[in-house]
Order: structure tokens, then C-alpha cells, then sequence
């Protein structure tokens, strides 16, 4: 059984930081892809930033040079730094694990139960 949980999300003014981790546990594939998508009211979720078993990542434009992921493959903990957050970061952020990386949330397998970020101006 696949389990992802999050942790770290809170309330932070604009132009603050917050860390944001995902533990995985029951994962057996030897490839696989982690990544982060967020959900805002009324919206889409949409994919922020995802990282594959090489280590290589991708991001969205609206996070580029502000979030930063990474993963510690031996401890299973998916990590998504963000700096420099606005009002429009604030949404539910979900862990998501899969196959293969892309920024479309159907081709991931396994979800946490999210974590909410708020950012006030």
C-alpha cells in the first residue's frame, strides 16, 4: 500500500518562505516520478514542480527561480522549498508519485492528502 503525507504548509505574509515535505512509504517501482501540484479555490489543480528517479526536475513558469524540489531517495522524503511567496501561491498542495513526470495530474498514481498554504499580502 502507497502512502504519501504531507507537512509542512501554514500561513506566511508575502514574501515569505515555508518548506514544504512528503514522506513515501509501500513504493516499490524502481522508477518513478514525484511532484507536487497545488489546488486553489474555484481552480484546477495544477502541477508545480515534479523530480524523477535521476534527479531531474521541472517546474512551472509562475514558480520558476522561487520553489525549489528535491528528494532524499534513501529516506523516501520528497521535499518543495518555496521562497518569495505571493498571494497567488495560496492553494492545497498535494504529493503525487507515478510513473513517468509530466504536469498532467493523470498520470500519477498515488496522492497525500494535501497541505494548505495561505499567503497574505
Amino acid at each position: 500500500q502507497v502512502q504519501l503525507v504531507e507537512s509542512g504548509g501554514g500561513s506566511v505574509q508575502a514574501g515569505g518562505s515555508l518548506r514544504l515535505s512528503c514522506v513515501a512509504s509501500g513504493y516499490t517501482y524502481s522508477r518513478v516520478c514525484m511532484a507536487w501540484f497545488r489546488q486553489a479555490p474555484g481552480k484546477d489543480r495544477e502541477g508545480v514542480a515534479a523530480i524523477d528517479s535521476d534527479e531531474n526536475t521541472s517546474y512551472a513558469d509562475s514558480v520558476k527561480g522561487r520553489f525549489t524540489i528535491s528528494i532524499d531517495n534513501a529516506r523516501k522524503i520528497l521535499t518543495l522549498q518555496m521562497d518569495s511567496l505571493q498571494p497567488a501561491d495560496t492553494a492545497m498542495y498535494y504529493c503525487a508519485a507515478g510513473r513517468a513526470c509530466s504536469d498532467y495530474e493523470g498520470d500519477y498514481n498515488y496522492w497525500g492528502q494535501g497541505t494548505q498554504v495561505t499567503v497574505s499580502s
